[in-house]
């Protein structure tokens, strides 16, 4: 299903370069996370999705229709859902990076620091729905 949309007709030239400045610095990141521990892909690719809509319909319907991207992208505009298994990715993937962080670099504030971020993101994660709830 190919879903173009065009950038809101009151945004600037400078607004859509920047928006799209954001999307592909969200998805390389959100690529690069996909094999490095600790940085959270599904946020990243939602950030790219939401600000390629402002800037780039070329690149919102590739997110759209991507077979990684499109139902991360479907689920959370269909009640924001988070699907258990990228759940469970997630935490895995912190609680290595959380483990690797402790075993290799001085114990600092900015560890702690970085930990207590991902304990915080990964409540909020855990927190989203896994499916639409329906009514009885």
């Amino acid at each position: 299903m190919l879903v173009m949309t065009q950038p809101p007709a009151s945004t600037s030239k400078l607004s859509r370069i920047l928006f799209g400045m954001l999307a592909y610095i969200s998805l390389g990141i959100g690529l690069i996370a996909i094999v490095v521990p600790g940085l959270p892909t599904t946020e990243f690719i939602l950030l790219a999705a939401w600000a390629a809509t402002r800037s780039s319909p070329r690149l919102s319907a590739w997110l759209e229709n991507h077979r990684l991207f499109g139902p991360i992208l479907c689920n959370w505009r269909n009640g924001k859902i988070i699907a258990r298994r990228a759940k469970v990715s997630a935490t895995v993937s912190m609680l290595l990076c959380a483990g690797l962080m402790l075993v290799m670099l001085d114990h600092g504030w900015p560890i702690y620091l970085a930990i207590a971020g991902m304990i915080l993101g990964n409540l909020w994660i855990w927190s989203r729905p896994e499916s639409l709830t329906q009514p009885t």
